[in-house]
């Protein structure tokens, strides 16, 4: 678990932005996982994905309070959180900004198509590469054909860590690009699913929301959650 914490993101959001634009202008190749405690739960359980976590290259975010709160209690200084919707509203107003260009993979195509066409009439300047939705049978075949797509970004929504399984497979293929698994974020994106009202996001509290709006959630959310909690005791009784 300190693996983790030594690599998340610790200079807040206006600090990421900067860094992410000068990242994008100058072509640097960039591959950011937005962790809440069950993204690092399941590093300490898949062996693929913990290696990818702890890949020096990897740029990992606190998308969750939990993750914050527990790096705080082991000594860890987080400023706030950096969240996966923050980061690819940025990201669109700069691709917008720079004439850059965009994939989108992953989600229901109801909702992929929804976000596409707010994206031409929100940010006209954004260069649509392609977009799939994420139940074609043969993924590994999407990201060949957009490695040769070349996009300066790519996003997607295939689920943690599906994505970023797959994003790590291909990677390699390309010269320069950001990418980023945004899980459900494209629902929230393409408006077809609210965010949490701003007294939940300013309070962090937007995990509370989402069990509330999406009960199903309350079982997966407890499980990971309780399991985090005991990792982050166990490690500070170590650190004693």
């Amino acid at each position: 678990m300190i693996e983790y914490f030594d690599k998340i993101y610790k200079n807040g959001l206006h600090q990421f932005q900067d860094d992410i634009y000068n990242r994008l202008v100058c072509g640097k190749k960039t591959f950011i996982i937005t962790a809440n405690p069950e993204t690092l739960m399941i590093g300490k359980s898949n062996r693929e994905f913990n290696t990818i976590l702890c890949d020096k290259e990897t740029i990992i975010t606190p998308d969750g309070i939990g993750v914050v709160k527990g790096a705080n209690q082991l000594g860890y200084q987080i400023k706030e959180r950096v969240t996966g919707v923050d980061i690819a509203k940025y990201l669109f107003s700069v691709l917008n900004k720079e004439g850059k260009s965009l994939y989108l993979f992953g989600a229901k195509p109801e909702i992929l198509n929804t976000l596409v066409k707010k994206i031409k009439l929100e940010y006209p300047n954004i260069k649509i590469s392609g977009a799939t939705d994420g139940y074609v049978s043969d993924k590994d075949a999407v990201f060949e054909q957009i490695a040769l797509k070349k996009p300066d970004v790519v996003m997607v929504a295939l689920g943690i860590p599906a994505q970023e399984l797959l994003i790590s497979r291909h990677i390699q293929k390309f010269n320069k690009g950001i990418f980023m698994g945004v899980g459900g974020a494209f629902d929230v994106l393409s408006g077809m699913k609210k965010r949490a009202p701003e007294f939940f996001v300013k309070h962090n509290l937007e995990w509370l929301y989402r069990i509330c709006s999406e009960p199903k959630r309350l079982k997966r959310f407890y499980k990971s959650n309780i399991r985090y909690l005991g990792e982050i005791r166990k490690v500070r009784r170590n650190m004693r």
